[in-house]
């Protein structure tokens, strides 16, 4: 299974003090808790499958790529501006050379190139077996 992300801010980085939040509005906090959900989700979405992954032995056919520390512009999802794809493209790029994760210390690019291999010879030995 490989699990594509559309990326999660730093937003949660942030602190605010209690003066800040004082002032907030309903839409301000409402906008917090639908980040929060959302963040949770992907978060747990991914620890669910991982371990589910890990418990079956396979947890080389899970690869989850996610970015996790968008900022400005490549946080909005309605901006298709050449800039923005540029900058979206970048962020790419360098998610490429990071490590999948704390416990695994393989770069992206080279994980992705090692199920891109899983995948095709998966694909071959079906072909093979349908030929019989």
């Amino acid at each position: 299974l490989l699990s594509l992300g559309t990326g999660t801010t730093s937003e949660f980085d942030k602190t605010h003090t209690a003066e800040e939040t004082a002032k907030w509005g309903a839409l301000q906090w409402m906008l917090v808790i639908q980040q929060m959900t959302e963040a949770v989700s992907s978060y747990m979405t991914d620890y669910y499958l991982s371990t589910v992954f890990q418990d079956l032995h396979s947890q080389n056919n899970y690869l989850r790529v996610q970015e996790n520390a968008l900022t400005g512009t490549t946080t909005k999802a309605d901006d298709a501006s050449e800039a923005n794809m540029e900058l979206l493209a970048q962020v790419g790029e360098n998610l490429l050379k990071k490590p999948v994760s704390k416990d695994n210390p393989e770069a992206y690019e080279e994980a992705l190139k090692r199920f891109a291999k899983l995948l095709s010879d998966r694909k071959k030995l079906r072909a093979n077996k349908a030929s019989y």
